[in-house]
């Protein structure tokens, strides 16, 4: 990719992180599921507000004033901050209603059947040990004093959106336990946090850690610094006494969720001595009492497994799918979540789905996404594209971390991606920039998945309409000769519904009050809006703009607005016939290859599992069925350069999917699950029809 525009200088653009006089606001919770949160939870000041940096400590911060203050600051700010400790866990969890039931025999594995009750009692006490303990005040002051000095070595800043924290102590008025979720951005995630929430003034977060992976000293000190560890014995199963009590304690003792500890010391080596800038955003808080009411009311959704959907049609034997959802309901094989009745594991999978949009919603799109994805998907002049690919962002709605000097930018983003890239310097002074060949490309494709949930309708819309010419122009052939072809609505519609059920559900981020066939309407909107596709006039139809002959139907003339359905809107009175053709436009060859490009690697990843279909030796289990793969995609990209499509993580998806999809067979044993291949796919032929069922949406 060149540095510089043809045929132009250097131009000294600026970079802005909104369009016009506000930036965009991101990650409102459920307008559907939760209205009054949506209204109520929401700062109406809040496009006005602006960032603050939560490590900029000075004697202002402190109740004093001095020389000596100046250079003790960071300590007595620390000694400042309100420490309110809970009353004693033990009470609580005593008194609790699970563990009462346990303590008296009506519970599955309580005194009744075994142990005394001050035996049990011994074993609450026990494992309320380890889950949490007592937190040390002092201990927390001057872990985040010195935490707070090594965030200041580290990075130049820590920008905190005032609005955002305006809505957080918004919804900490409301007297009820506040729970955070974390999108496990940073390493460094289940410190910030904590650190964060302290200093400015909203209390202690008590926060999950992951027990497998800390030394029993480690786990003591995070314990009295407010970590929770789940115990071991929650996860045995759900007949198993002491499963059965950890779990009932788990219950009743934890309320929060976040990520790893010693990723410090890989944050210091990366640096290098370049210190950076972080950026913490917080989704709308909402109500999960209201959310909880709002999910029962509309009862359990009905749908259709993967297999009842999609097998059929990719072994060719129906031209008609079903019309019917996808079934998005996920039974999670943890101890504790098994242990849950069937209304609350819908209830938490619902949630997931929720929270996971919005915190991916709220995350801010930063300038090595930017690049990395140009350099991945498009080899066009950096400063352009750049531009106009940040203008793209800001227009979906989503919003930037990073404003400045447009060549400052681009050689920031640069240098953060060095590893991966070569830099060529050329007689004109201008700078070639090419990505590395070989496994650095993963790091490409990483960074540049960051940009996928902002231009994902758009792209499941152009990989269908990729689908759609497949089989009637040559993929190599011109633009031109592409956009001759009439696409109907209809065809539009399937193509895309088709690649929903394809891709991974935590991919398409569909949110459990969100229907499939509105999903692909929007698609078809947003690639009108983008200028890729044009209205065109079937053949032998009536013009758009010949409204003369018009009637509307007789059934139309008294209906109320809740009685209007998708069906009626898209596909009555004529409007499924309609037709549309690509775009001529000078950017639309470009833009359209890149939008198929951002889903590629994912794509190419299943296409590649098919092939290995034969190949796998099964029976294995889950893990060792990944693992065969992903060696498989790793060799693939030996002989090809296809880095990209090598992350273990899409292996993980391809087996999931084709779990889902009836291609491979679960089977209990003795030892545990096995996958077996399913008895349609052991014929050569079955296979290349799935292989050719993917590869139909992947542009070269």
């Amino acid at each position: 990719a060149s540095m510089w525009p043809k045929g132009f200088g250097v131009k000294l653009e600026t970079i802005t992180p909104f369009l016009g006089k506000y930036r965009p606001f991101v990650g409102r919770c459920c307008q559907t599921c939760t209205p009054k949160s949506w209204e109520a939870l929401f700062h109406k000041n809040i496009a006005a507000l602006g960032f603050h940096n939560v490590i900029l400590v000075t004697e202002e911060n402190t109740r004093y004033r001095g020389w000596l203050v100046r250079r003790l600051c960071y300590f007595l700010c620390a000694m400042d901050w309100k420490i309110t400790l809970t009353p004693d866990a033990w009470e609580k969890v005593l008194g609790s209603k699970w563990i009462q039931e346990i303590l008296s025999g009506r519970a599955p594995g309580g005194a009744g059947e075994g142990p005394k009750p001050s035996s049990l009692r011994r074993d609450v006490q026990h494992t309320l040990g380890q889950i949490q303990a007592s937190i040390y005040p002092f201990l927390l002051r001057i872990f985040n004093w010195a935490f707070l000095k090594f965030l200041n070595c580290i990075f130049l800043n820590v920008q905190l959106h005032q609005g955002q924290l305006a809505m957080v102590r918004q919804a900490a008025q409301a007297d009820t336990p506040l729970i955070f979720l974390s999108a496990h951005k940073s390493c460094l995630d289940g410190l910030l946090l904590p650190f964060l929430l302290l200093s400015q003034g909203l209390g202690v977060l008590r926060v999950a850690w992951e027990p497998q992976s800390y030394s029993p000293a480690l786990r003591a000190l995070l314990r009295h610094l407010g970590g929770l560890f789940m115990p071991p014995e929650a996860n045995l199963f759900l007949d198993n006494p002491k499963g059965i009590l950890s779990r009932a304690v788990l219950s009743a003792a934890s309320s929060s969720h976040l990520g790893l500890w010693w990723g410090a010391l890989a944050v210091f080596r990366g640096l290098r001595g370049h210190r950076g800038c972080a950026r913490i955003d917080f989704a709308q808080p909402f109500s999960l009492q209201e959310y909880s009411v709002n999910t029962w009311s509309r009862g359990r959704s009905r749908g259709q497994s993967l297999e009842q959907l999609l097998l059929q049609t990719v072994l060719g034997h129906w031209s008609v799918l079903p019309d019917c959802e996808k079934q998005q309901e996920w039974t999670p094989a943890s101890g504790p979540l098994l242990a849950l009745d069937e209304e609350d594991q819908l209830l938490v999978s619902r949630l997931s789905r929720h929270v996971l949009s919005a915190s991916i919603a709220c995350s801010a799109v930063m300038a090595t996404a930017v690049m990395a994805a140009l350099l991945l998907h498009r080899h066009r002049e950096l400063l352009e594209n750049f531009s106009w690919l940040t203008e793209e962002t800001l227009l979906r709605g989503f919003d930037v971390g990073f404003s400045g000097q447009l060549q400052d930018l681009v050689m920031h983003g640069l240098c953060l991606l060095h590893g991966s890239l070569s830099l060529w310097l050329l007689p004109q002074g201008d700078v070639l920039v090419l990505p590395r060949a070989g496994p650095t490309l993963a790091q490409l494709a990483y960074h540049s998945a960051a940009l996928l949930p902002v231009f994902l309708c758009e792209a499941v819309g152009a990989c269908a309409v990729r689908a759609l010419l497949a089989g009637r122009v040559p993929p190599e052939g011109p633009w031109e000769l592409q956009g001759v072809e009439l696409l109907s609505q209809r065809e539009l519609h399937r193509q895309t519904l088709l690649l929903l059920h394809l891709l991974p559900q935590d991919l398409l981020l569909l949110q459990p009050c969100q229907s499939s066939y509105f999903y692909c309407q929007e698609v078809l909107d947003r690639l009108i809006q983008c200028g890729l596709l044009i209205a065109e006039e079937a053949p032998g139809t009536r013009l758009t703009c010949d409204s003369g002959n018009w009637r509307f139907g007789e059934k139309m003339l008294w209906r109320s607005m809740e009685d209007f359905s998708d069906s009626d809107s898209d596909y009555e009175d004529g409007t499924d016939s309609r037709c549309f053709k690509l775009s001529q436009q000078l950017r639309c060859p470009d833009f359209f290859l890149f939008l198929c490009r951002l889903l590629s690697p994912l794509l190419t990843a299943f296409a590649r599992a098919a092939a290995f279909l034969h190949q796998g030796k099964l029976p294995d289990t889950e893990a060792g069925y990944t693992q065969q793969l992903h060696q498989f995609l790793l060799k693939k990209a030996q002989e090809d350069g296809s880095f990209e499509s090598t992350d273990l993580s899409q292996a993980h998806s391809a087996v999931m999917t084709f779990k889902d999809l009836g291609v491979l067979k679960e089977q209990p044993g003795s030892t545990g699950s096995t996958l077996h291949l399913s008895p349609a796919f052991t014929i050569q032929e079955n296979r290349e029809k799935l292989e050719n069922f993917i590869c139909q949406f992947i542009c070269g």
